[in-house]
């Protein structure tokens, strides 16, 4: 039996849910008159978020939450505050759980519920939940974590106790000990292991250390080895910064350069230069529309480039240049080539040979923390006083990458994660990975934005259909435990949704996150727009 938990939005959601609740608080548990119309607006409705369970596209269970003082208990308890155990900083109330009689059986929608349930709270950052529980169900809510803190209110026909919930309660109860860890499809931070989070907590050492030293050459060391590069400088910091500092060194060698850009992190290296000064020229093309070799080397025929600066693999939309070509019509035209590759390092085999600059980070597919970036190079590098000291990179280079501070457990745990790279077993995981979930969204209908032969296997970007918003489903799947990247404004604003292939998933739990993905699809398909 296949249920589908999510968010009410639509006219027809609200229609059903007020069905189910004139059943349960009209006709089950004496609360309210009886209607002709047998519906039952709930009178916080405009207040309520609405959580529920759908059976082939029937309402079959809710629960509603509400953050609006007064609560139902502040009207029972005129002392509520005072009679709570814990002091919420940012309460909610739980109202008008409900079940259809013939799914009771078993408890799965009741516990499917208040899983939602907690999702939803955590999300939005609720600390404690009040309920007004009836003592017809104390024994589930109990189960659900909720424990009495006041008397009975109500009446001899419909009783009911004060209850609250807090994350430990949830957690302690049979309901959160049975919760699912929830599964990311996020391009970064991605699944961490554990050996990468037992070095992360290990005791710290001095950055001045020679045991400190010795690690950091055995990082730097690796780097090169896995992307054939010369040198690279370990900065802490994001691919941010990395980028900066490849704008500062762009910025000393002057010249002319050109910058590609298809995408939001394109428009960004566009920024890192303009805010750094640098002289040059923008070859761009629409969102997911490839920039040919044509088009490129007639550019660079036009005029005197000294750089070229590309992203490797767009993240916003899944695209990959082949910058081994890049690197050849670089070559021929004597064009120093800077490489954004901070979603590539660790996901794809990389030859960073002829490159300029390349920039990479611990905490996307090398599956360390996030906190240090890497700048590549092969050519020597010294310090340069008209360069503020954090981005310089000769600073780096001429202290063995430890000019200032560094953090002993951020770089034990990128050590730890650079294990996984002795053979190319992850690069090939990451691709069937991507070949699976792929063919099984085209399964589906969907268009995935890019062609493959212009695609990144380390994240697809999907276009939902034009009626659903990618912000709504991509909630509904998070509070279903899956986690996919639709957060940033940019994917919103153009209504895809983002699947990661990065973190090492069993294929069993793609399976599940990809029904998931094609049962609510499906329930999206069958109840239209949003209704507000």
């Amino acid at each position: 039996m296949t249920f589908v938990y999510k968010i009410a939005r639509t006219k027809q959601e609200f229609n059903q849910i007020h069905r189910l609740n004139y059943k349960t608080f009209v006709e089950e548990i004496p609360q309210h008159d009886k209607n002709e119309e047998k519906m039952l607006v709930d009178k916080f409705h405009d207040q309520n978020t609405y959580l529920i369970c759908v059976k082939d596209s029937k309402v079959v269970g809710m629960i509603a939450v509400r953050a609006k003082r007064p609560f139902s208990l502040d009207y029972k308890l005129h002392n509520l505050d005072e009679q709570l155990p814990v002091k919420p900083s940012k309460p909610c109330e739980i109202r008008l759980l409900s079940v259809e009689e013939e799914y009771r059986s078993n408890g799965r929608i009741f516990f499917g519920l208040a899983q939602l349930m907690s999702n939803f709270c955590l999300k939005e950052g609720y600390d404690v939940a009040l309920i007004s529980g009836t003592t017809r169900q104390e024994k589930l809510y109990r189960q659900l974590g909720f424990i009495p803190f006041a008397s009975l209110t109500g009446s001899e026909e419909a009783s009911f106790w004060p209850m609250y919930l807090t994350k430990q309660t949830f957690d302690e109860s049979l309901a959160g000990r049975i919760l699912k860890e929830p599964v990311s499809f996020l391009p970064g931070p991605i699944k961490i292991h554990e050996n990468v989070n037992a070095a992360l907590k290990q005791e710290p050492i001095s950055h001045r250390s020679n045991e400190f030293l010795l690690q950091m050459r055995s990082v730097r060391e690796k780097l090169c080895s896995m992307t054939n590069s010369k040198h690279v400088e370990v900065l802490v910091g994001s691919g941010t910064l990395a980028n900066d500092v490849i704008a500062a060194q762009l910025a000393v060698i002057g010249g002319k350069g050109l910058i590609l850009n298809n995408g939001e992190f394109g428009s960004r290296l566009i920024d890192h230069a303009n805010r750094a000064g640098l002289s040059f020229k923008k070859l761009e093309k629409d969102w997911g529309v490839p920039i040919t070799e044509t088009e490129i080397k007639k550019e660079l025929g036009t005029g005197h480039y000294t750089w070229l600066w590309a992203v490797h693999s767009e993240t916003s939309t899944g695209m990959l240049t082949n910058f081994q070509n890049l690197k050849e019509i670089c070559l021929s035209n004597k064009v120093n080539l800077c490489l954004d590759c901070i979603s590539t390092v660790g996901a794809v085999k990389l030859d960073l040979q002829d490159v300029y600059f390349a920039s990479g980070v611990s905490g996307k597919a090398i599956g360390g923390y996030t906190g240090l970036s890497f700048v590549f190079h092969n050519h020597d590098i010294t310090p340069n006083p008209s360069i503020p000291r954090y981005l310089d990179l000769g600073m780096y280079a001429n202290h063995d990458s430890i000019p200032y501070s560094h953090s002993s457990n951020m770089l034990e745990a990128l050590y730890e994660a650079l294990k996984k790279y002795e053979n190319d077993d992850c690069y090939q995981k990451i691709k069937e990975r991507y070949k699976m979930i792929r063919e099984y969204i085209e399964g589906l209908g969907l268009q995935i934005l890019t062609p493959p032969e212009y695609s990144s296997p380390a994240i697809m970007t999907i276009l939902l259909p034009e009626h659903v918003s990618s912000k709504d489903f991509g909630d509904d799947m998070a509070l279903q435990g899956y986690y996919l990247h639709y957060e940033s404004h940019y994917l919103q604003e153009k209504k895809w949704i983002q699947i990661s292939c990065l973190s090492s998933h069993e294929e069993k739990q793609m399976l599940k996150m990809l029904r998931t993905f094609e049962l609510l699809l499906n329930q999206y398909e069958i109840v239209g727009e949003p209704s507000f």
